[in-house]
């Protein structure tokens, strides 16, 4: 399975935290350390959109719409990264994938879905 496998979606509530998980598999973890990472999302219409990135020395950026609310995270002994996401929004309503940063991308995850509703 030459391809990450994300969790920890759900559905929230506005004002609630989700925390996500990513792992490479077995297939691909020998590219995960020196790798930045990044946690992307889609919306139903609307591009792909990276929204977290953290790099092999964890560098961290953020897209401005999560900055203080969203924290990336990675584990390089369990070959993880994790986006911790608090206050969450409606507007962070999405499927939320993960991948390396550098080109070529892995092949893509089936994600796991976001969703934020009162």
């Amino acid at each position: 399975q030459a391809q990450p496998v994300e969790s920890g979606g759900g559905l929230v509530q506005p004002g609630g935290s989700l925390r996500l998980s990513c792992t490479a598999t077995r297939a691909i973890s020998s590219t995960f350390n020196p790798a930045t990472m990044g946690w992307y999302r889609q919306a139903p219409g609307k591009e792909r959109e990276l929204v977290a990135s953290i790099s092999s020395s964890f560098t961290t950026n953020y897209l401005d719409a999560v900055k203080g609310r969203f924290t990336i995270s990675r584990d390089n002994a369990r070959k993880r990264v994790y986006l911790q996401m608090d206050s969450l929004k409606q507007d962070d309503s999405a499927k939320y994938y993960c991948n390396k940063i550098e080109q070529p991308p892995w092949n893509w995850g089936q994600g796991t879905q976001v969703t934020v509703s009162s």
